[in-house]
């Protein structure tokens, strides 16, 4: 097992701040690490630290509450990203065609909030990624503070992006419209505490590659945390710094890159036998463009005279087709299980 030195860490301030020169070398410095890994941390983020803490506590103090209480706000049927994901309600492997036991998590997912008109101007299916958010009665403030760390999360993976489309031979604005009724998810995470041997292949999540565009990881620097699986074929323990997130690419931006960069395996590992048994909370957010947003590679991506690898889809018909084979735990499952 290789260490954390082996994902870049990037600092973002230069991206606020910084003159056109250092914010050519942030682009630089991420294309770099998708390239080679999919994988970097940030810092510099300008999220603050208190905010990280009060969300992590509301996580904590949500999770803490009786089964009953969080099952009044349980997923939907359709099992859209939203609500409360019971110990055992979905196996992410399968998004990747592998039938595993289910993760040993539970969940909290929410999207953007106002969204009755969003969903009234797109097609059905790209209206499921607008599904009203379904929010608890208790803890009293979780609803305002994971809603201003979505907020938060928003405006660093907007940075992010200016500097991507910078690195793939784009004007930085060249995004803007197709993330204005972006579509993101936030999930909230416990990972109970492993108190007895798990099922054969059973992790804390299952390898899998994230749907989307990329992703920004605050989670606890516990036994069984993240691991990255390196293109050399090792996997890489992510301890992720206090002032720190980690970020990743999904596999729409690899697709829009036509590969230039990589979606990247990984997975939550069960804590090792001779570890203590503890809790640990992991705060994600999943950006997503605009559902209705058609993914053609950039053309910077293409070498003269090379095909491009993939045909153009739209960005809800990639993402409900993976996440209804993790949430109904089937390989035949497709986006049309969305409207079901």
């Amino acid at each position: 097992m290789t260490t954390q030195n082996a994902i870049p860490v990037i600092d973002l301030s230069p991206l606020r701040r910084g003159s056109d020169a250092e914010r050519r070398e942030v682009a630089r410095r991420i294309d770099a690490a998708c390239t080679e890994i999919g994988f970097f941390l940030v810092t510099g983020h300008g999220v603050p630290q208190d905010l990280i803490t009060a969300a992590r506590q509301q996580a904590i103090d949500f999770f803490a509450l009786s089964d009953e209480e969080k099952m009044k706000v349980k997923r939907p049927p359709a099992k859209i990203s939203r609500g409360y994901n019971w110990v055992g309600d979905r196996s992410i492997a399968y998004s990747m065609g592998q039938v595993t036991p289910p993760d040993l998590q539970e969940a909290f997912a929410f999207g953007p909030d106002a969204v009755a008109d969003l969903a009234s101007r797109v097609d059905a299916a790209s209206a499921q990624m607008y599904a009203p958010n379904i929010w608890p009665a208790r803890p009293a403030d979780f609803k305002k503070v994971m809603l201003n760390y979505y907020s938060a999360l928003s405006e660093v993976a907007s940075l992010v992006l200016g500097a991507m489309a910078t690195a793939l031979g784009a004007g930085e604005t060249y995004f803007a419209d197709k993330f204005d009724r972006q579509a993101s998810v936030m999930r909230v995470i416990r990972y109970p505490a492993v108190r007895a041997p798990p099922l054969s292949g059973q992790l804390r999540a299952g390898m899998h590659t994230d749907y989307g565009i990329m992703t920004f990881v605050r989670g606890d620097d516990t036994p069984g945390g993240l691991q990255v699986k390196h293109r050399q074929g090792g996997f890489i323990d992510v301890h992720i710094p206090r002032d720190a997130f980690c970020c990743n690419i999904g596999d729409l931006m690899a697709r829009w890159s036509n590969d230039r960069w990589v979606s990247t395996l990984h997975r939550v590992a069960v804590p090792p036998p001779d570890s203590v048994p503890t809790d640990r909370i992991s705060l994600v957010f999943f950006q997503n463009p605009n559902p209705d947003t058609v993914i053609r590679c950039f053309r910077s991506c293409v070498a003269p005279g090379e095909a491009e690898k993939y045909p153009p889809i739209t960005v809800a018909e990639h993402y409900l087709g993976k996440l209804m084979k993790a949430g109904h735990s089937r390989l035949d499952a497709n986006a049309a299980d969305a409207l079901s």
